[in-house]
């Protein structure tokens, strides 16, 4: 049984580099579900059902803090 919840969904491997980062700055447990499929074959992404970001139910209030954070400030953006 897997505790974890899909917390986000990315269609393609470089739009998580940044959540990446700033989810291990936290230090909160996390993974990416069709990560490495993503970055083999990206147009499969869809297919797949998109990259999920997976975390533990506890954390997924401040995980949903962070990802408002980081795509509502106007400094950091994926174009």
């Amino acid at each position: 049984m897997n505790p974890f919840v899909t917390a986000a969904v990315f269609t393609y491997p470089h739009e998580i580099t940044v959540v990446k980062h700033l989810l291990q700055e936290a230090e909160i447990t996390h993974y990416f579900e069709n990560e490495a499929m993503a970055g083999i074959a990206p147009m499969y992404s869809h297919a797949l059902g998109g990259i999920r970001l997976k975390v533990h139910p506890n954390d997924l209030d401040t995980v949903k803090d962070i990802l408002d954070r980081f795509f509502y400030n106007d400094n950091l953006k994926i174009v």
